[in-house]
């Protein structure tokens, strides 16, 4: 039976990859990193503008499943804005989540990224919504 949560949930997903949110890339991004999931090809590029402190912008680009493209939109879309620290959390948290699938719930602050809850049924999948964190956190490393 499927509930209205789980509607949706993929009504989220659905969304998220027809109208990306923080899509395309930055003239002058102050950081940026290119990630790619060699199991599946998919492929996503973050830049960043940070300063202050601040992710004052956020830009993804990027092809592959619909999952990893969600995600991206999603992830981007929480961290415009954020100080570093909030964002490293909220990237840190996700990451967290996804691993651990007896984790009862989705942490705090991480938005429209919760909808993403059913792909921790799916291992194979996991990397392909962690694709975007990871590549933001790369971004950081690599200024």
């Amino acid at each position: 039976m499927i509930s209205e949560d789980d509607d949706l949930y993929r009504d989220i997903i659905v969304d998220h990859p027809q109208r990306p949110r923080c899509h395309g890339i930055l003239d002058q991004p102050t950081h940026s990193h290119q990630g790619f999931n060699p199991l599946c090809g998919d492929e996503i590029e973050i830049h960043l503008d940070i300063g202050d402190d601040c992710i004052r912008q956020i830009r993804f680009q990027g092809s592959g499943c619909s999952i990893s493209q969600a995600a991206a939109s999603m992830l981007s879309e929480q961290l415009q804005g954020k100080s570093l620290p909030e964002a490293q959390k909220i990237a840190h948290d996700f990451r967290t989540w996804m691993m651990d699938r007896q984790a009862p719930q989705c942490p705090e602050g991480l938005g429209d990224l919760e909808a993403l809850a059913g792909v921790r049924n799916y291992p194979v999948r996991i990397k392909c919504a962690l694709l975007s964190s990871s590549t933001f956190e790369q971004a950081l490393k690599g200024s």
